[in-house]
């Protein structure tokens, strides 16, 4: 049998940098997660953006973000306390007498490449 000896150095400097990362995550993943969140917010209005019998409704789409101790998630659409915001469903999904103009999903996948790719960049922010 062989004995090995290694010497390890660095691990204070290693620890360290690992604490500020823990500590500045939760604001990093808000960051990524409002932003993405404005994202759909804006391309969703520029969707619905030019409805002739509906040209307010696009005004009617917000988001608000929410935290808890372990996730950030971020509520969008329309506010149905806003101006034609009651006009929301059917403009999204559409009746028996009107084409659906789908202005939520199309927005969020657009944005799901993006977000995920900011998402995916957060671990190695933390770590420079």
């Amino acid at each position: 049998m062989v004995a090995v000896t290694a010497t390890v150095t660095g691990e204070r400097e290693l620890l360290a940098l690992l604490t500020r990362a823990q500590g500045r995550a939760p604001d990093e993943v808000r960051a990524v997660v409002t932003k993405g969140a404005l994202n759909i917010k804006n391309d969703w209005r520029q969707r619905w953006s030019g409805i002739a019998h509906a040209p307010a409704l696009g005004s009617a789409v917000t988001f608000d973000v929410f935290y808890t101790l372990t996730a950030v998630n971020a509520e969008i659409g329309p506010d149905k306390q806003r101006r034609q915001g009651a006009l929301a469903n059917l403009i999204e999904f559409g009746s028996e007498n009107n084409a659906p103009i789908p202005g939520g999903l199309p927005a969020l996948q657009t944005e799901e490449p993006k977000f995920a790719l900011a998402l995916e960049g957060v671990p190695m922010k933390l770590l420079s």
